[in-house]
């Protein structure tokens, strides 16, 4: 296990662009009625985040010492 627990930028790189969109996919959720684009948009951003971290980790930005 890394001694680092996941403090590294990609890590909170990844979480602040998920939690984004869980944010947007919450909106499209609690509109009336409910607005299925606005959710698919916040459920791209989420997958997109798993992209951001990939990206960012093979950058470097996942090791310690950043």
């Amino acid at each position: 296990m890394s001694d680092n627990h996941g403090n590294t930028p990609a890590a909170w790189s990844a979480v602040a662009v998920a939690l984004l969109g869980f944010v947007i996919g919450c909106v499209g959720i609690m509109l009336e009625p409910v607005n299925w684009v606005i959710f698919a948009i916040g459920a791209v951003v989420v997958v997109a985040a798993g992209v951001l971290f990939v990206v960012m980790a093979r950058l470097g930005y996942h090791a310690e010492g950043h």
